[in-house]
């Protein structure tokens, strides 16, 4: 916790101290320009009155600043009036990660679940289950992307706003990751790159091609993205369930040790062509191509010790091996239309599809015995279809008003048809439930918008966003219709200590919510595979630690009013310390409640999991950031990048027992460091980072308690510049590879469950060269 006040003590004095560094810089450069006019002069050709070594160290330090075309990401977040964080393309190329989830767990409050070095879900503040809105271009993605289905090649930049906007929307509770694809640029660009990844032995071959180039002499231009990658993963688990029965005090082990195998491939494309119209117009076009291919393997090894209920299907070895295929194709366009010259017209439409294709087959033997005791097989197809058409009205008003209001429409559509097989015969248990799906999500929303300046030091913003979800969907006595309205209000703002001051503060007070995925409401049950139904007839007794699922049509929505305050100082150099505080008091939480039914497929009572508002939340925390160069603050100092954060969680769930009642899968802390530096007598850069997140245990109900064990994610990489357009990249992720588990509690009136699972990680190699052509 020392940390904290040291943090504060840095930030009481950057103003003087940035003062007296550029008034510094200032006078190198004029020394350098009095060194470099008179030799330049035709009538002086007697030696310099000056050493040069002053003017070389200064043309140095000044060689090291680029040039762009556009502002830089700390003045882009410097100037917005909500808070918003820039990772460019030259952040995102930085370590050479291999999914845009690797360069997220990076950022401030950031995690990812999963195994260390594979990446996972990503979170913002601890938050996940939807808290954090993932977004690419602006639009939400289907149901099944993924972040880690992406590759870094085709990533323009990305936003990351920690309070909802109207304009982005408000399902944003901790915050919104906007992804945004490569653009169509006026500069000409012929990249290509090729990686080859190593992990336990096997190896993973990837290429990429982006090119930009002009369409035409008017103003027209393209980009276009390809990726195609082959992986191999290969994973030894063992997990255990010790389960006692609190009245008899008899105790049953259960240990599973598995080994698994997964092979994938994976092509995608991205592409943007734009033209500039007659009358300042501009008209885009993206389509966006995804397909992933995969197979696995997966065998088993169950032993039982000690005296237990056995359930029906009781076997003691099993072997799966399944194949899966998605393809994905968005196409979007957008007509940009300046009225005048403070009036612009924005129009936005998209349309998708997507397939999805599942087959697997499932052995289950016992001990003795070498033909099958149980075969299962399974195939699902899946077909999804979505829609989206935004309209957007800006206007530049007097006293610095700029206001902006919009019209968003939005569809997806679901058909899901499923074929289970067990020995021959339909699955049983299966078919009162219908194996087939149609579901359908709708959402209209309105917003506006208004960002305002007062003077030199004041910005505003204030907005209004309303929203309406309705969601139907059919399957056999199961149908759900859900129809949700959401008005969510937002005030930002930002005052600097005055007009030319690198230091500033700002607040927010937002509303956002969450709202149930679809799988959470449709309300037909999913049989629990160790207890099923024997053919024909109703469902026996199951246990709390192999419980039957249900959603929940009568879900309502979650609402979160928020608040955050932060205080930045930019550097002169460029570079970030800031320090920020958040808030959040949610309503209506939803969380997974196992409870003992009475259930319509069974003649006794069984456990039953179903999503449910339990209640009422509070969240929050603080994040500590600095990013800067060394020789900011110690003079002669090498210029090395330095990238460190620290974030501080707390939460609290009403109406269950302490002392880990917190959300679910918050940590309590998250920190990185990293630094990076470009030798001056070889064409090498080097760099390494450091992501930490601490164990976690998590009270999720009455009955159930989780845990996680820390996560320790060391990377590294040197970069050889071959020459001006060749360069060679060594990187490697997880560096010192940790055994990763999960484990829960589950403590009923008569039985307590102990499950532990997990297993070793693994460093991933890998080198990629990079050419500009």
């Amino acid at each position: 916790m020392k940390t904290v006040p040291r943090l504060a003590c840095l930030l009481a004095t950057p103003s003087a101290f940035s003062l007296s560094v550029t008034l510094m810089a200032m006078t190198q450069m004029a020394l350098a320009q009095s060194v470099e006019a008179p030799a330049s002069a035709a009538s002086a050709p007697a030696k310099p009155r000056l050493p040069v070594a002053p003017a070389a160290k200064s043309n140095e330090q000044l060689q090291r600043v680029e040039v762009s075309g556009g502002p830089s990401d700390e003045a882009v977040r410097r100037a917005s009036t909500a808070s918003k964080i820039i990772i460019t393309r030259e952040e995102i190329d930085r370590f050479g990660d291999s999914s845009v989830g690797e360069t997220l767990k990076r950022l401030p409050g950031v995690t990812t679940g999963g195994r260390p070095g594979r990446g996972g879900e990503v979170r913002m503040r601890g938050m996940g289950g939807g808290y954090t809105q993932i977004l690419v271009n602006g639009e939400r993605m289907p149901p099944g992307f993924s972040l880690d289905q992406l590759p870094p090649e085709q990533v323009e930049r990305i936003e990351v706003m920690r309070a909802p906007t109207a304009e982005f929307g408000a399902r944003a509770v901790a915050g919104t990751i906007n992804v945004v694809l490569r653009e169509a640029l006026q500069k000409r660009l012929n990249d290509w790159r090729a990686g080859l990844s190593l992990e336990r032995g096997h190896f993973s071959p990837s290429l990429s091609w982006s090119r930009n180039d002009k369409l035409d002499d008017q103003g027209g231009a393209y980009n276009l993205s390809i990726n195609v990658q082959q992986s191999e993963n290969r994973d030894n688990n063992l997990s255990s369930s010790l389960s006692r029965d609190l009245k008899t005090g008899l105790q049953s082990l259960q240990r599973t040790e598995t080994q698994s195998e997964d092979q994938r491939r994976h092509l995608h494309l991205t592409s943007r062509l734009q033209w500039r119209l007659d009358g300042g117009d501009t008209l885009a076009i993206q389509p966006f191509l995804m397909a992933m291919r995969s197979k696995g393997w997966n065998q088993a090894q169950l032993q039982r010790e000690g005296e237990s209920t056995p359930a029906l299907n009781t076997f003691d070895r099993s072997q799966t091996a399944s194949r899966n295929a998605m393809e994905m194709l968005r196409f979007n366009t957008q007509w940009s239309h300046r009225i005048d010259e403070e009036t612009r017209l924005e129009l936005r439409a998209g349309a998708g599809a997507g397939r999805g294709d599942s087959s697997s087959l499932r052995e289950e033997f016992k001990t003795g015995t070498p033909a099958a005791s149980r075969i299962q097989q399974d195939t699902t197809d899946s077909r999804d279809r979505s829609w989206s058409l935004n309209g957007k009205f800006s206007r530049q008003l007097e006293n610095e008003h700029s206001l902006v209001a919009g019209l968003e429409g939005e569809g997806t559509r679901r058909r899901q048809e499923r074929n289970c097989l067990q020995d021959g015969e339909a699955c049983p248990g299966l078919l009162d439930f219908g194996d087939d799906l149609s579901a359908s999500t709708q959402r209209v929303a309105l917003y506006a918008q208004d960002e305002w300046s007062v003077g030199k030091q004041w910005s505003f913003y204030a907005g209004l966003r309303g929203e309406t979800i309705a969601t139907r969907s059919s399957a056999a006595n199961y149908a759900v219709s859900h129809r949700a309205s959401v008005w969510t209000p937002l005030l930002h703002g930002v005052w600097k200590f005055n007009e030319k001051s690198r230091d500033q503060i700002r607040a927010s007070l937002t509303r956002s919510y969450r709202s149930p995925n679809l799988q959470d409401l449709i309300a037909r049950p999913s049989i629990n595979s160790f207890y099923p139904c024997p053919s024909g007839k109703s469902c026996g007794a199951n246990e709390v630690d192999h419980p039957d699922r249900a959603g929940n049509p009568l879900l309502r929505p979650e609402l979160a009013t928020g608040i955050d305050i932060a205080y930045e100082n930019y550097l002169s150099k460029g570079g970030i310390l800031s320090a920020s505080f958040f808030a959040r008091r949610i309503t209506d939480l939803m969380r997974n409640v196992t409870t003992l039914e009475t259930v319509s497929w069974a003649s006794v009572p069984r456990w039953v999991t179903k999503p449910t508002n339990i209640g009422r939340a509070l969240t929050m925390g603080v994040e500590l950031e600095a990013k800067f160069r060394l020789d900011e603050f110690i003079e002669d100092a090498w210029p090395v990048n330095l990238r460190s954060n620290l974030s501080l969680f707390s939460s609290r769930v009403d109406g269950i027992p302490g002392p880990n009642n917190r959300l679910d899968p918050q940590p309590r802390a998250t920190a990185n460091l990293g630094a990076d530096y470009k030798l001056r007598s070889l064409p090498l850069s080097l760099g390494a980072g450091l992501n930490w997140t601490p164990a976690n245990t998590v009270q999720q109900n009455l009955l159930t308690e989780a845990r996680s064990s820390r996560k320790v994610v060391l990377d590294a990489f040197a970069l050889w510049s071959i020459d001006r357009d060749t360069q060679l990249r060594l990187s490697a992720s997880n560096l010192a590879p940790l055994d990763y588990t999960t484990g829960s509690t589950t403590t009923t009136d008569t039985r307590q469950v102990v499950s532990e699972g997990g297993g070793r990680s693994y460093t991933v190699w890998q080198l990629r060269l990079e050419m500009k052509i």
